[in-house]
């Protein structure tokens, strides 16, 4: 099955008559007959009936008709989109975030590259960091903005940007909900709720119970699920301060503010750089953070170092 004979078919269909089809593509008349019957052939069925008044669509074609439709319009727009991107009418950038990264703390970077990258358009995908670093290594995003790492893998380009203080995520009706800070005794005899998976769990544990283990009452891998159980009053949840949270609930800092985990951003090591990735690493990486993240948010290097380097 061939583009042209499908638009043959198309025009064919709109106008029922093959020489203003033929009109309509450019072509003739025995040249759109031909396309057509080739495509029936591969169908395996009439898909108009030939009269010399009355020509019009059999029920197979009434069938296909849509999905030929719609095929036509996907190459159509695969191809406009090929020749855009090179024209460099199309500046693409994915960038995927952990689900405790809010996409808040990229709008202004994104806004700032759009000022002088023609075409800038952006796709933002969240996933659990050990996802979005293959989806790095695979192509399919072109930088990643995750929590705490562990391991990683030596492909990888790994900086880090700035710290982020933890806090407890609280239903206003708790009982710890009007102090000022909560503090490790607080902790210890409330209810907390675990987040599977949580990349800074080690320093909670150290820091909070380093004898014994916390109190979990409920836990979940999705944060989101552990913020509606937290402001129905099931518990404690601690987050990054600047995570996506429900309006519902109080934040409350941790005295002494503990627990914090860094800010990193990821690109593959050694591949090329589009421009609008190399923008994008310069900027976050020259990025003044304390403005977006007043209480920690230092940089992790000085701006002439951040200014030197190459993306």
């Amino acid at each position: 099955m061939e583009l042209h004979q499908i638009r043959y078919f198309l025009a064919v269909a709109s106008t029922l008559n093959f020489t203003r089809a033929a009109e309509q593509c450019n072509v003739t008349q025995p040249a759109l007959t031909k396309g057509v019957q080739k495509l029936e052939q591969e169908l395996g069925g009439q898909l108009i009936y030939r009269e010399r008044r009355l020509t019009q669509l059999t029920d197979l074609g009434k069938e296909v008709l849509p999905m030929l439709e719609r095929t036509l319009a996907s190459a159509e727009a695969v191809r406009r989109r090929a020749q855009e991107f090179q024209r460099k009418e199309v500046a693409p950038l994915k960038i995927g975030l952990a689900p405790s990264i809010s996409a808040s703390l990229v709008l202004d970077p994104i806004a700032e590259i759009a000022k002088f990258v023609p075409g800038f358009q952006v796709e933002l995908r969240e996933g659990a960091t050990e996802k979005l670093v293959d989806l790095l290594l695979e192509g399919e995003i072109n930088a990643a903005m995750v929590g705490d790492v562990q391991d990683m893998p030596a492909r990888i380009d790994d900086w880090s940007l700035f710290e982020e203080r933890y806090v407890a995520l609280i239903a206003p009706t708790h009982k710890l909900a009007n102090r000022p800070t909560i503090g490790i005794d607080d902790l210890r005899e409330t209810v907390l709720l675990e987040r599977v998976g949580c990349d800074v769990a080690p320093k909670i544990q150290r820091s909070y119970f380093p004898e014994e283990p916390p109190h979990f009452g409920h836990c979940s891998s999705y944060d989101l699920h552990l913020q509606h159980m937290a402001a129905a009053g099931f518990g404690v949840m601690l987050a990054p301060e600047h995570m996506p949270r429900l309006p519902t609930l109080k934040i409350i800092p941790l005295e002494g503010n503990p627990i914090s985990r860094e800010v990193r951003l990821l690109a593959v090591q050694g591949r090329r750089y589009s421009p609008a990735l190399d923008a994008f690493v310069k900027v976050a990486r020259l990025r003044d953070w304390s403005v977006e993240v007043p209480y920690w948010g230092i940089p992790h290097a000085t701006l002439p170092e951040t200014a030197s380097a190459t993306a």
